[in-house]
Order: C-alpha cells, then structure tokens, then sequence
C-alpha cells in the first residue's frame, strides 16, 4: 500500500498549529516502519534538514512549479507519474482537484464559518470555496475534537460516518530551562500571566488585556501590581487592535509582546508562569491548553467550542465574552495556591489521555480504510 502525503505545512521553519499537527503525525508515520506500507511525501521545495530522512518506504517528491500547486502541478503528478499513490492525504483544508485516487483531509476548525469578520477577505474566500470543494471531494475528514466534528457535519451536510476525530498529541519539548534564562534572554523577571497562540482577533487578546488592566489597577490590595502579562505568538492577522490595547488599557509597560518563541524555550515560559489563559472564542482544539498542564502550568480556558475537550476538569472556564468573569477567575487562580496545585496535579493527569502516537495510528487506520472500501 502506497500513501501520498502533502508534506507542505510540515516544511516550514515555524512549525505552529496545522504545521505542528501535519509533522507530528509525518514523524510518527515515518517510525512505525510497517512491512507493505510505502509513502510518499509531495512538497513545492526540498525537505528541511528536520524532516524524517528518506529511506525504503519513506520518498520525497519535490514537483513544481509552485503556483497552482494544488490545483494544477499536483493532480498533473497524480494522474501521470508512476508509481501512483494508492491513497492521498492532505493534512490540511484542501485537497488535490481532480484527484484520480480517494482523498482524505484534516480539517481544524471552522472558525471562518462562525466568525467570518475575524478573517482577511482574500483569506476567507479561500477557507469557504476550497473547504467545501474538498469537503466534497474527498472520502475522509478528520479533525481534532467532537465540537469541530459537529461543527463539519453541521455546515457542509456530510454524514457522520465520514468524519473521523482523532484528538492531536502534546509536542514534545525537552530542553527545561529557569527563570534566570527568561530575565536574561527575553527581559521576562518577576511574576507573570501567560498567552501562546497566534496574535489574530479570533484569540480574543483584547479582552485578555482589557482583563488584566482591571485585575491590576482595581485590585492591588490583594493582587501584586507588579504582575506582567506575557504574550507570546507569532503575527497574524487583523493586528492592530492588539498591539494597541495596551496602551488603551492603561497597561502598556506590563505586557510584553515576544512574537515567536522556539520550542526549547517555551517550557521555561510555562513552567514558571503563574497561570496560562487561553480566552479564545473559537478553538479546533486548543494544544498550548494541554502544552501548559504538562510543564505544570495551571490553565484558564473559555468554556466555548473544543476548549473543554481539551482541559477536562483541569481547567477553569470562563465565558470569553465577559471581561469580568476573566478577572474573577484570574484573581481565583493567582491567589488560591490549593486550587494551583489541585489543577496542576490533574493537568499532569489529563495530558496522558493525548499522544502523538495515538493521532497517527488512528489517522492511518482510517487511511487504511479508505483502502479496504475502494
């Protein structure tokens, strides 16, 4: 059985959400080393020095030229080169037109269907038209929770059997650095509250921000005003009510902007967070809720979408909407430490339910299935 993968979102430097999601489950894939089953992974460049190495079973195919990738050079390469995939998989939202074998695709979300204010326009008609082409087109979908499971079924009309959920893994992380590394690398000292994910409005930063401005300013007689809010993520879109909130809420020396942080440093961030808080409106899933429990960070988390999947009873919930109920709950988890270290334990707990490992064996299985079917 030979499975064609479209390794692009994996070949990047900054491997962050579907990135992280499409070379974890191409690291666990290469691993297993099963007798008759081959791959081979499509890309627009040559592999990166991180990708899994070729060997007998394990090939790259560098095609181009890059534009129209998808819809062109790739069904071009399906249909004409030889040895063709048995089967074709596209980690992401869109999958080859025209494929002349069954598809599957990963789809993380729909966030563009509920919040379509939130998104470029250039960026949202792409989400919307090439989705439901492959939504259509393809013979499986997986995705990472319940909720964006219900949310497929219930937008594009497919049937649940053909919606697979397979619930992604915690990036393994093994460099543990201190605090003295934080001071001395990022200017991060003292006590600090902690944001990771993609600076984009679907986050719901503002709130956070607007959030800590009130938990400082109006309650310094029972919380340290000297506490920073620490937001680490990479730009995305739709920017400039972010960047500008600080200054708005009257906080602008006590939130630090670092953009990306590479991996062996985001433990260090964790580990001596005094919590992590992902207020989100809309979430596929939710990875640095899981990525905080394991590096015993207690989690605050919205009670939206996947977001409880995610956390389990390991987490306090709060309606991302309600700038009061994120104060509350901040104040709850900075100054109760048996709540911190009740959550912290069942963090440890809940992050054993999720493994890479598990993502791709039950990815492939479903793979397989296409296989058996045609």
């Amino acid at each position: 059985m030979l499975i064609g993968i479209d390794g692009n979102e994996a070949n990047v430097e900054r491997k962050v959400g579907i990135g992280e999601y499409s070379f974890e489950l191409l690291r666990q894939f290469e691993e297993f080393k099963i007798p008759n089953l081959q791959f081979t992974i499509y890309l627009k460049n040559k592999p990166r020095s991180d990708m899994p190495r070729e060997r007998d079973g394990w090939k790259y195919r560098v095609i181009g030229p890059k534009k129209f990738w998808t819809q062109f050079r790739l069904p071009l390469d399906l249909f004409f080169h030889k040895p063709r995939p048995d089967i074709f998989f596209t980690p992401s939202h869109y999958a080859p037109r025209f494929s002349p074998i069954p598809t599957a695709i990963s789809i993380m979300d729909v966030s563009y269907i509920h919040f379509p204010e939130l998104f470029k326009k250039s960026d949202l008609y792409q989400l919307r038209n090439w989705t439901a082409y492959s939504v259509r087109n393809s013979s499986k979908i997986f995705t990472i929770s319940q909720a964006s499971k219900d949310d497929i079924i219930k937008t594009y009309g497919v049937s649940g059997g053909k919606v697979s959920v397979t619930y992604p893994g915690v990036k393994l992380k093994n460099t543990m650095q201190n605090s003295k590394v934080l001071e001395d690398k990022y200017g991060i000292k003292g006590e600090y509250v902690l944001f990771v994910g993609t600076l984009q409005p679907r986050k719901n930063i503002v709130r956070l921000i607007e959030a800590f401005s009130m938990l400082i300013n109006t309650n310094s007689e029972r919380i340290n005003p000297n506490i920073n809010l620490v937001i680490i993520g990479k730009k995305g879109w739709l920017l400039e009510e972010i960047l500008g909130a600080p200054k708005k809420f009257d906080v602008e020396d006590k939130v630090k902007f670092l953009d990306f942080v590479p991996d062996e440093d985001l433990p260090s961030f964790y580990k001596n967070a005094l919590c992590f808080v992902l207020p989100s409106l809309y979430e596929g899933f939710g990875l640095p809720v899981l990525e905080a429990m394991k590096y015993g960070c207690p989690v605050i988390a919205s009670n939206t979408s996947s977001l409880p999947e995610a956390g389990g009873d390991a987490a306090l919930y709060v309606n991302p909407l309600d700038v009061e109920d994120i104060v509350k709950n901040l104040e709850l988890i900075i100054n109760n430490e048996k709540l911190r270290k009740e959550l912290i334990e069942k963090g440890y707990e809940q992050v054993k339910k999720f493994s890479w490992e598990k993502t791709a064996k039950e990815t492939l299985k479903g793979l397989e299935g296409l296989m058996i079917k045609d």
